[in-house]
């Protein structure tokens, strides 16, 4: 796995340490999705891209919070249901605006202490189905379709205040989940991510 791994950054604010004890209840948001090419697809839709990176933000969101929700027991907070967050921001119309929200006006409409949010890049550089191609024919690891970064970040509530920071970039091979993607960077979270018990 090692040579598909490139850059980490891991931001933590000097009161990092004193905020986090006083949350019990985080929210995790839909993550921001960003699908590009390097050479445009023949037949390249952009609804149909719009709707996939719609449809990875929810999948993201998921699958973080499952992973979560596994190791419950390893972390000082509780993660607010998924399922509740994007029903709340759906009644409050805020679904489609969360870029223009801060984040304390966001955690005040969930109701929670905290928000974690993050943004996922993707630019691939071969098609999926040349890449599925190869690992099945060369098997292993699967052969690089493109280049991916993901930042997680997490902001106080009361305030909206950046506390967390965690930034991946890594090389894509054929991820065949969001959970699979998630999974293993919550892995390279684990060691520095601030709930932690």
């Amino acid at each position: 796995m090692a040579q598909y791994e490139n850059a980490k950054q891991v931001f933590e604010s000097p009161k990092l340490k004193d905020v986090v004890k006083s949350h019990k209840l985080v929210a995790i948001l839909p993550f921001q999705v960003t699908l590009s090419y390097k050479k445009q697809p023949k037949n390249f839709d952009l609804d149909a891209n719009k709707q996939k990176e719609k449809t990875m933000a929810a999948s993201i969101q998921s699958s973080m919070y499952t992973f979560l929700l596994r190791k419950a027991q390893n972390y000082t907070v509780e993660f607010q249901d998924v399922e509740k967050t994007n029903i709340l921001l759906k009644k409050k119309g805020l679904t489609d605006s969360l870029d223009l929200l801060t984040k304390d006006e966001i955690a005040k409409a969930l109701g929670v202490d905290a928000v974690i949010s993050g943004k996922y890049e993707n630019e691939q550089s071969r098609s999926e189905a040349g890449a599925i191609v190869t690992t099945v024919l060369f098997g292993g690891l699967g052969s690089k379709t493109g280049s991916g970064a993901l930042t997680m970040t997490i902001n106080e509530g009361s305030n909206g205040d950046l506390i967390w920071r965690f930034f991946k970039s890594m090389n894509d091979g054929v991820f065949s989940s969001s959970d699979e993607l998630i999974d293993r960077m919550m892995r390279k979270v684990s060691r520095n991510f601030p709930y932690t018990k």
